[in-house]
Order: structure tokens, then C-alpha cells, then sequence
């Protein structure tokens, strides 16, 4: 079985979940050739990577005449799939509006189809997975429109609800439709897609890489955790404000950010006005993922109060919310898109309303004083992780799922 792989940045250190992927299906026996649409920001340092990083081709890296003349050379050579192809992108075009950023970038996105187009038929693919909805998916399906390549999906968060364009068609289009969540997929059947198509894959975890902690409290002063970019929709104001109202109950703590972003000296400058000091509040900045998970476990709680930001956008099921729940480390987050799924209320970790840092202080709080209720919530967790978010059994079905395609093109 051999299968490409596209997404935005591969491998990416902001998501890590997509070559943890491709590593466990090549561990099956699948032969994954990997595309990137760019080239990734920051390398991820790890030595299993490495091989991915060397094979990975970076589409939009290649030389613009070079891409040109795959397009030129694609239209001699394959007339009827071309015009054909250039027929889907006049409807999607008109679609989203003729004279939108949109129609522009479906443009843009399908001259570099036709490279991406030569490339799987060279390597003599037999299906095509991309890792989000948005611009990979546009990229992917004119090139299987264009190769005969069948395509599919995994959709996350941001992907369908913010930058949603052509869901209909993306569905319909495509072999099978993976998201993240059962909420994802009402949410889809809310916009009118093809549900017989849509199919529940979670991001997994390898839950043999994650060792639990020895212990909760090691000492008076409770450590309090989070690891995320520093963005609206991570609700990090929120801790800090909640972390606030717990100093004005005279309860002793230490809070650790972990992560950088666009928010990060507004979030300072909230801490100041919160009369927070530098005993009580610590910005990490980015960490190495290879320190991600020691950094978790050096936590009595980890508190991720996620919401929708101003655009729409917001998290799926963080995977860094199962990591603390392997290691052992108590989690707090929010009623939000499908952490629901992940995190049941008082049985694998404890959730609140988005923005409320009243009821997050009276949850943090409550872990501190209820042991019980912490070590019961703390054994429920790693269970919940390994038997529905195992990186292992999730991976096995997209396998499945390609093997039922590459098969039945075949029979055709």
C-alpha cells in the first residue's frame, strides 16, 4: 500500500499528531510518501523525524516556471483530466465569488496541483490523505481530479470552522471525510455535507511514551500548568484571572506558561494588573517538544480553558490534554467544541464554562482540597485515553479505510 501524505507544514512542531501518524501507519506496513504545502518554520529535532524531514517534498518551494510548465506539459499530455479539472475550479470558483481572496487562492493552489498531480503518478501512489480541510484539501482534490488518485480527509478545528469554504464540494468530492470528533461531525451535517462519507478518526497518542507521575502535590506551593501558543482562543486571560481570585483566597500556587504568540505581552501586562509576582506566575516562552512531557509531569494540574475566539475559531480535542492524562497530572478545561469527549466532568478531569474564572478558580480549588475525587479522576483518565485516543488503534482504522479504497479502485 502505498499512500501520500500533504499537509500545511510536514513535519511541523505545531503538529506534531500528523507525523506521529505517518510514523505508526509506516510501522503497519503502509509506504507513505510525504508532501508538505510549505516548508516547516521550525525543525523538529527529533531523530525519528529525520527521515521524514529528508523525504518530505515542499510544494511550494519549487520554482514557479517549473510549476508552469508541469501545468503546460500536464495539458498536452492529459487533455480531458485538465480541462475537466479547470471545469471544478470555475464552479468552485463562482462558488466562493469571482472576485474574492478565495477564488484567487483556489487558483494559486490549483497551478500547483498539477505538479502535485505528476508527482503521484511518478511515485505511483495509490491514495491520497491530507491533514486539513482548507488549503491541502483544495491542492489535493484538483490533483486527484487530475490524476485519477483518489483523496481523503482528516479535518480538525479551525479547518471547517473558520476557513470552511467548500465543505459540500470537499465531501462529496473525496473518498471518505475523517474528523476529529463527534462534534465536528454534527457540525458538518449542520453545513449540509455528505454524512455517509464523514468518518470519526481521533488524533491519538502513544500511550507507551507517557510514564505517570509518582506523585500529585509534592509540596504547600500547587503547581498549575499549561502548554499552548499564546492565542485568544487558549483562554489564557482566563487562567489569570482565575489564578487571581485564588490569591485573594490566600491560596499559595505557582503558574507555568509554556508557549509563545501574538498575545504574549498582553498576557504579561494582565498578570501585572493582577498583582501576580514572579513567584506566582512564570512565562516559559516556547519549549522544545522533546521537554513537553517532563515539563507536564512537573505539575500538580494542567488548566487549558479553551473558547471561541473572535473569528470562530476553536481548539478540537488538544492532544497535549491526553498527554497530561497519561502522565498522571489532573486536568481542568472547557465545554467546548469536542473536549466533552475527552474530558467527562468529574470522571477524567473536571470542565467549566468558557470565560468563567470564577467557576475555573472554584475548579482549581477543588483539586487542591479533594484528594479523592483528584487520584479516582487521575486513573479514569489514562483508562479514557488509551482505549478511544491510542495513536495505535486509530491509525489502524485510516488503514482500513485506505485499504477499502486502494481495493475497490482496483476492482474497478
Amino acid at each position: 500500500m502505498r499512500v501520500a501524505y500533504l499537509a500545511p507544514e510536514l513535519p511541523a512542531l505545531s503538529a506534531t499528531f500528523v507525523y506521529n501518524e505517518i510514523l505508526q501507519l509506516e510501522a503497519m506496513g503502509v509506504d507513505v510518501v510525504p508532501f508538505s504545502v510549505h516548508k516547516p518554520g521550525s525543525k523538529v529535532a527529533e531523530a525519528r523525524v529525520a527521515c521524514l524531514v529528508d523525504n518530505t517534498v515542499n510544494l511550494y518551494s519549487q520554482a514557479m516556471h517549473q510549476v508552469l510548465l508541469d501545468n503546460a506539459v500536464y495539458l498536452i499530455e492529459h487533455p480531458a483530466s485538465y480541462i475537466k479539472t479547470l471545469g471544478l475550479l470555475f464552479k468552485d470558483i463562482c462558488s466562493v465569488g469571482l472576485f474574492s481572496r478565495t477564488a484567487l487562492g483556489l487558483i494559486y493552489r490549483f497551478v500547483f496541483s498539477a505538479n502535485l498531480a505528476k508527482k503521484l503518478l511518478n511515485s505511483q501512489c495509490e491514495h491520497l490523505h491530507v491533514h486539513f480541510a482548507h488549503i491541502p484539501t483544495d491542492i489535493a482534490m484538483y490533483a486527484s481530479s487530475l490524476s485519477g488518485i483518489p483523496y481523503s480527509v482528516t479535518a480538525h478545528a479551525n479547518d471547517i470552522y473558520e476557513r470552511g469554504w467548500l465543505l459540500v464540494e470537499k465531501v462529496g468530492r473525496s473518498s471518505f471525510f475523517a474528523t476529529i470528533s463527534e462534534f465536528n461531525k454534527n457540525y458538518l451535517a449542520g453545513v449540509g455535507v455528505n454524512l455517509s462519507k464523514v468518518e470519526v478518526v481521533r488524533c491519538g497518542v502513544e500511550p507507551t511514551q507517557f510514564s505517570r507521575k509518582e506523585s500529585v502535590v509534592s509540596d504547600q506551593v500547587t503547581r498549575i500548568g499549561v502548554i499552548g501558543r499564546l492565542v485568544e482562543k487558549k483562554g489564557i486571560d482566563t487562567l489569570i484571572n482565575a489564578v487571581a481570585v485564588l490569591k485573594d483566597q490566600g491560596i499559595k500556587f505557582e503558574l507555568l506558561i509554556a508557549g509563545s504568540g501574538p498575545l504574549n505581552a498582553s498576557l504579561r501586562e494582565s498578570s501585572e494588573k493582577n498583582n501576580l509576582t514572579s513567584n506566582e506566575i512564570c512565562f516559559l516562552g516556547a519549549i522544545p517538544h522533546a521537554d513537553v512531557a517532563e515539563f507536564v509531569k512537573s505539575l500538580d494540574m494542567f488548566v487549558l480553558p479553551c473558547r471561541k475566539d473572535k473569528q470562530g475559531d476553536m481548539d478540537g480535542i488538544p492532544v497535549v490534554l491526553m498527554e497530561a492524562m497519561l502522565s498522571g497530572v489532573p486536568v481542568i478545561s472547557t465545554k467546548i467544541s469536542g473536549i466533552p469527549e475527552l474530558i467527562l466532568n468529574e470522571e477524567t478531569g473536571l470542565l467549566v464554562m468558557p470565560d468563567d474564572e470564577q467557576a475555573l478558580a472554584k475548579a482549581i480549588s477543588s483539586l487542591i482540597d479533594d484528594s479523592a475525587l483528584k487520584n479516582r479522576m487521575i486513573i479514569n483518565a489514562s483508562a479514557k485515553v488509551k482505549e478511544e485516543f491510542s495513536l495505535k488503534s486509530n491509525a489502524a482504522k485510516l488503514k482500513g479505510l485506505f485499504n477499502k479504497i486502494i481495493n475497490g479502485t482496483k476492482a474497478l
